[in-house]
């Protein structure tokens, strides 16, 4: 009985003794570096976009390839933007083809598939000047940035201008609605970041 009894408290302290985390103080004052990285992500969001909910929830699983580094949390803001703008792009292209649509549905799709594809030309346009600021070319390389998303904003806004009317096919009007506006808001997002990312380069190495 009581070697039984020795046994259990032996037990009972090893478990004690191997559950207790090591340096317990040193890690709860040190985050690690992939929560900074998340944090700089979400502050960022909060701080700087007009729709942080989703920025930071479409940016937050690229926070360890970012690094707290301004440039690579826009050119991943509108890296996002284009593959979500190129979906809706397809997405739009198959509903218009819907048959039975009422004429003016028809049209108003057809200018959301230009638009849209504007959008996606302008977003490539956008990163590849990206790519290329930097040095005496930073400041004129940014605005053209800044100016090819502005014009992808204004192409998505234009494509739900064309549902705006009353009496529209209600489906196809919480297709464009659903997709168009989210693409919209993740482009709004990519420019405030661009935006941001623009205006602190002059302190940065």
């Amino acid at each position: 009985m009581e070697s039984s009894f020795l046994g259990l408290a032996l037990a009972a302290i090893l478990i004690l003794l191997f559950s207790t985390p090591v340096n317990s103080s040193c890690s709860a004052t040190r985050p690690s570096p992939r929560n900074v990285d998340i944090r700089y992500v979400e502050v960022s969001c909060y701080n700087t976009t007009l729709y942080p909910k989703l920025c930071y929830h479409t940016l937050a699983i690229y926070a360890s390839t970012i690094k707290r580094n301004p440039k690579l949390l826009a050119n991943t803001a509108l890296n996002v933007s284009l593959v979500n703008t190129k979906s809706t792009s397809r997405l739009m292209k198959r509903v218009h083809r819907i048959p039975g649509l009422e004429p003016r549905v028809v049209a108003a799709m057809l200018d959301c598939v230009e638009e849209v594809g504007d959008s996606v030309y302008e977003l490539r346009r956008s990163m590849k000047e990206m790519g290329r600021a930097g040095g005496s070319n930073f400041s004129m390389a940014m605005n053209d940035v800044e100016t090819w998303v502005s014009a992808a904003l204004t192409d998505d806004d234009t494509c739900l201008d064309g549902f705006a009317e009353e009496g529209m096919d209600r489906k196809v009007k919480t297709i464009v609605k659903k997709h168009v506006q989210r693409i919209a808001r993740l482009t709004s997002n990519a420019l405030a970041l661009v935006n941001r990312y623009a205006s602190t380069r002059g302190s940065l190495p």
